[in-house]
């Protein structure tokens, strides 16, 4: 076992944590590919802001934040009211790799996350194909 190994957590600390969590929704909040995941959060994303960071303080390694407020740490139990495929999933991972660069993330921290950020994501998707919205336009634009 390598003894100089060490988690997210304590790479980036609770305040690099929350840090990662504002850049994330600001880009969500901007970029127009994120548009069909942007639509799914309340105009307010500053309570979210707070939940993603309790959660990934926790998920990271640092103190259970989030389960002890909230109790459950399930991810799959409140998203699943949303429509969430694989385009709102990569949309989600979009920002959080660009989150991650633009808050400085090393190479290995960003390396470190990438399946794990992936298994995350991918466990609180509830539909195989395109959003609710493109199949409306789709049915629309057709008929």
């Amino acid at each position: 076992m390598n003894d100089s190994a060490q988690t997210p957590y304590q790479i980036l600390g609770e305040d690099g944590i929350r840090a990662l969590c504002s850049t994330f929704y600001d880009l969500m909040d901007t970029l127009p590919e994120a548009a069909e995941l942007r639509a799914m959060h309340a105009a307010d994303l500053s309570p979210m802001k707070e939940k993603l960071a309790e959660y990934l303080i926790g998920w990271m390694g640092g103190p259970p934040l989030y389960a002890d407020k909230y109790g459950s740490v399930c991810m799959t139990e409140p998203h699943e009211h949303y429509h969430i495929g694989p385009e709102e999933r990569d949309q989600w991972l979009n920002c959080m790799h660009r989150a991650l660069a633009a808050t400085g993330a090393s190479e290995e921290l960003k390396a470190m996350l990438q399946q794990p950020l992936f298994r995350i994501a991918d466990a609180v998707r509830n539909r195989e194909g395109p959003s609710a919205a493109k199949n409306d336009s789709n049915i629309i634009a057709a008929g």
